[in-house]
């Protein structure tokens, strides 16, 4: 299944693949103390490991069609925003769809994330690939956990250090119903 966001846009973004040559614009994520932590990263790496670690998954994913992150590009400006996809993963020995979303830090506080996001969201729902969409957060990561109750998401569970968020496709309906 192609969960790939791949030429979608909303109103200030457009989604494109990542590729090689975003390791330099992307880079800067990985100088946040806190971005390690919040990402899952594996103990002890440097920020270089760090964004190694993230585009060798990324290109995984792709070849395995597990979903993935496409970048975010702003088409006004052509700046590169960050990073949104649906991923699978598994959680709990349960295969699941997430909405994930990464902002690089000086776009932060933009709404980029959330409108990203809603994008994920509504593409999931509307092509009726998961019945379930979840987005996943460290414990301490609050900005993504705002984005993901503004996503119209709950609190389902915590795992280890990370919480989950969920929306069905029912209450994303009831949501979206225009009458």
């Amino acid at each position: 299944m192609n969960y790939l966001l791949t030429g979608e846009k909303t109103k200030r973004l457009e989604f494109r693949l990542v590729t090689k040559e975003d390791y330099d614009v992307w880079f800067p994520l990985f100088k946040e103390n806190t971005v390690a932590k919040f990402l899952g990263m594996p103990d002890g790496m440097s920020q270089t490991e760090q964004c190694d670690y993230w585009f060798k998954k990324a290109f995984h994913r792709y070849e395995n069609n597990l979903g993935g992150m496409n970048a975010l590009i702003d088409k006004q400006t052509g700046d590169f925003i960050g990073q949104a996809g649906l991923l699978v993963q598994t959680v709990e020995d349960e295969e699941r769809l997430e909405v994930g979303y990464s902002i690089l830090p000086k776009f932060w506080k933009k709404g980029y994330a959330q409108e990203a996001a809603i994008k994920c969201r509504d593409f999931n729902f509307e092509h009726e690939f998961s019945n379930n969409l979840i987005s996943m957060m460290h414990v301490d990561n609050i900005g993504s956990e705002i984005v993901a109750i503004k996503n119209g998401m709950t609190l389902e569970k915590q795992v280890d250090e990370f919480k989950v968020f969920s929306i069905t496709r029912n209450q994303w309906l009831k949501k979206t119903v225009v009458i």
